[in-house]
């Protein structure tokens, strides 16, 4: 599979996030692994994940701000907002073996204040600036 395809799946993962549990899960293996590093959980196979996700409490809203990556490794960079809330910043990082993903190690944090005593040195961006699914499609080949 070739970097565009790979691209392409990841977004269509994403966009049938939440709304439709085959489609965003036909981009694993069965086989796949979700971890969670920072609470030590790990989901063994996709229909355990699916399962799980399926039964989410919440209302889930993502936001894409960058996907990079080549071969076998990609990156997600995400906005994710739980029942309207704040939203928090979320890296994805997937591991393919042939057209599918066999694990993903997912990280989420809330955002902080900038420390006025480095300002000198650092220049301010928009933290929440995303894309849209059709944006992120016109854009140029991933980023390395």
């Amino acid at each position: 599979m070739n970097d565009a395809a790979i691209r392409e799946a990841l977004m269509h993962q994403l966009e049938w996030t939440g709304r439709d549990s085959d489609k965003s899960h036909e981009i694993y293996h069965d086989d796949a692994v979700l971890e969670f590093p920072q609470s030590g959980e790990r989901f063994v196979g996709k229909q355990n994940f699916q399962t799980w996700r399926e039964k989410y409490p919440a209302d889930v809203e993502f936001r894409v701000r960058r996907i990079s990556g080549s071969g076998e490794f990609w990156v997600g960079e995400h906005l994710i907002s739980y029942d309207g809330g704040p939203w928090s910043f979320g890296v994805s990082l997937h591991q393919f073996r042939g057209d599918k993903v066999a694990l993903e190690r997912i990280y989420w944090m809330e955002g902080f204040d900038a420390a006025e005593w480095r300002s000198e040195w650092a220049e301010m961006f928009d933290p929440l600036e995303s894309t849209t699914l059709d944006n992120w499609r016109e854009q140029a080949p991933a980023t390395r």
